[in-house]
């Protein structure tokens, strides 16, 4: 029962012996179909071989539903902790309640899944997660998956099992900041960008379809950083900007934490926002909204997209669908504060 200096065996200790997923390790043991013999008698051998043993208490009610939807959360984002209370208030009104496991500095998506499965999960939410699309298919032939705030990019093949996706067009997003911007007559629009993955991409995208389409130059201020989308990547962008010496009359960022650093780093450099440089951020988050930052940013509709992801479950589990169904694509919006105004005349 116990291995790795002293610790109980987990599903990843059996997954890194063979080299392969821990949502394998899950199916062979549960004896789901999917995995092919081969594997079966290596995950076997290796988890007799470690010691690993089941949590007991989770086998005697292995029979019993559960009623428990696991949530994905990045303890460190206020988006993720919105979007969870509306989360939390759907599935009660259908019966069901939520477990939050959460990633940190030091814990990963995987590690942090694993503990929804040990949890006798029905179904999985998983927040804007980083993991590659095959990985996401190998989950979703698991447990029924929901995607919120990320597209599944490539799609899996036709054969593969494909989770369900709830998402905000983030491309229109952010082509609402620039139509923004442009309107209220700026034309040097910068965007600090939240570096890879997914819905940055598609956010970056959306600037720059944007600009090109207004005739306007696009500037492009790299993302990347540990953690990214967070308070420092503002900064930093805010620092470039400075030491080139020639600022933009409008910046756009990848999320509101990134557009909270930025304005922090403009401030303290004497830099008047908006008399200068207008900000806009991304999400509409509980610090956005209030009243000493009051940024301009753009918004998702939590409400809608939490309703959704859980009706998606209960679809699942106590309706008649046995695959995920279309993917449902929310539009995003506006809400104008005080950091954006036009840009005050040159001389």
């Amino acid at each position: 029962m116990a291995g790795n200096g002293g610790r109980r065996v987990r599903l990843d200790d059996v997954a890194a012996a063979v080299g392969v997923s821990p949502a394998s390790v899950s199916l062979v043991l549960r004896g789901a179909p999917g995995p092919s013999a081969e594997t079966r008698a290596r995950v076997l051998e290796a988890a007799q071989r470690l010691g690993y043993r089941p949590d007991r208490a989770a086998s005697l009610l292995a029979r019993r539903r559960s009623r428990l939807i696991g949530l994905l959360i990045d303890v460190r984002s206020p988006f993720h902790a919105d979007v969870a209370e509306h989360l939390q208030d759907a599935a009660e009104a259908r019966g069901y309640d939520l477990v939050l496991s959460t990633i940190t500095r030091s814990r990963g998506e995987d590690r942090a899944v694993e503990t929804l499965l040990d949890s006798r999960c029905e179904a999985l939410v998983l927040i804007g997660p980083d993991a590659p699309v095959a990985r996401l298919s190998e989950l979703a032939a698991t447990v029924p998956l929901v995607l919120l705030c990320r597209r599944l990019d490539p799609p899996p093949a036709p054969d593969r099992p494909r989770p369900d996706v709830v998402r905000t067009a983030d491309e229109s997003g952010t082509a609402l900041a620039v139509d923004h911007l442009h309107g209220l007559g700026h034309t040097a629009i910068a965007y600090v960008d939240g570096g890879p993955g997914t819905v940055a991409q598609d956010r970056r995208d959306g600037y720059l379809r944007a600009m090109t389409a207004r005739g306007l130059e696009p500037r492009v201020l790299p993302g990347h950083g540990t953690p990214p989308g967070t308070e420092i990547i503002g900064i930093r962008a805010a620092e470039a900007l400075l030491a080139e010496g020639e600022l933009p009359t409008a910046v756009v960022a990848f999320n509101d934490r990134v557009a909270v650093g930025l304005l922090d780093a403009l401030a303290r450099n004497g830099v008047d926002v908006p008399g200068r440089v207008s900000v806009v951020g991304y999400d509409d988050d509980p610090l956005a909204r209030m009243a000493h930052v009051g940024l301009t940013t753009v918004g998702q509709d939590t409400a809608g997209l939490a309703g959704r992801a859980v009706e998606a479950v209960v679809a699942r589990l106590d309706g008649d669908r046995a695959g995920a169904g279309p993917e449902q694509v929310l539009e995003p919006y506006l809400t104008v504060r005080r950091t954006t105004a036009p840009p005050r005349p040159s001389g």
